[in-house]
């Protein structure tokens, strides 16, 4: 990370002045000790350097350790966008974003280890945004442990905004509305989710795109980001995803739970640009709606 001082950042220590840039103290003791390096115009520098204007500012960030349980595998990743801190892809269905029990193997973070051994990327997999196994569409990777750090930060700050396109049982008689109930671990499941009196703040915006053949196409909107969040909602108002058998759903139309991470909205971390990026919804859904 290079970074050019300024006339206002003149007389700043360079401690204070990495922790402005998001860089947290156990962070900042990783460079200092775990192969990383604070450079001030190519030279070493401790972090009671006083910054002066035109300084070229270069941290460089420790090695990252693979996982050992991570193996790496030639998953097939659809990229959307890349540069050197971020990765956005669209996941296709039926494919876990990490390793579990059930499916040890063969997923997103298995697909992602393979990809960064094969162009040279020294880092472990950092998802910011993780999609269910039969959930389809746009998820958001950072490429290094900082990145990750500033994008939850940009995420808790609402400024990561993701929309989804689903279709439930049911026709939805409001053209739009907003389930706003907390949402927490079943007792009787380490699987499920349930609306609890006791459980998180979950809040869920949806609209109707169309109504047909008993069932209706709608966009959500998430405005925070539960385990299951769409799933268990659009069951507790009656509405259960189409094929999610969990929550209520049948399979007699489509083989998975129809939900699709249709569109993207991000800040950079470095440069704050405002990013989006849609995937179109993959085939099984579209001939759901389509029929």
């Amino acid at each position: 990370m290079k970074q050019i001082i300024t006339e206002e950042d003149s007389g700043v220590l360079l401690k204070e002045y990495v922790q402005r840039l998001g860089i947290s103290k156990r962070m900042l003791t990783d460079i200092k000790f775990g192969g990383g390096d604070l450079l001030v115009n190519g030279g070493h520098v401790t972090v009671r350097y006083v910054l002066q204007k035109g300084d070229e500012l270069v941290i460089q960030f420790p090695p990252e350790k693979m996982s050992e349980s991570l193996q790496p595998e030639e998953v097939p990743l659809h990229i959307l966008f890349e540069d050197d801190h971020v990765l956005v892809l669209n996941k296709q269905p039926c494919i876990s974003s990490i390793p579990s029990r059930e499916h040890p193997s063969g997923s997103l973070a298995n697909g992602l280890i393979h990809y960064y051994q094969r162009t040279g990327v020294h880092a472990t997999v950092h998802l910011v945004s993780r999609l269910d196994r039969d959930t389809s569409g746009v998820m958001l990777v950072a490429k290094h442990r900082f990145a990750h750090s500033l994008l939850s930060g940009l995420q808790k700050k609402g400024a990561v905004k993701r929309q989804y396109r689903a279709v439930v049982h049911g026709l939805i008689a409001e053209e739009q509305g907003t389930i706003d109930a907390p949402i927490g671990r079943k007792s009787s499941s380490i699987i499920e989710r349930a609306v609890i009196p006791d459980g998180q703040k979950a809040v869920t915006h949806f609209w109707v795109n169309r109504r047909f053949s008993g069932m209706t196409d709608v966009s959500i909107r998430l405005e925070t980001g539960r385990t299951h969040q769409i799933r268990v909602h659009m069951s507790h108002i009656g509405y259960p995803l189409c094929g999610d058998t969990l929550y209520g759903g049948t399979r007699g139309f489509i083989n998975r739970q129809a939900l699709h991470s249709e569109r993207l909205t991000f800040f950079h971390p470095f440069t704050m640009e405002e990013l989006t990026f849609q995937a179109p919804v993959p085939n099984d859904m579209r001939q759901l709606i389509e029929s």
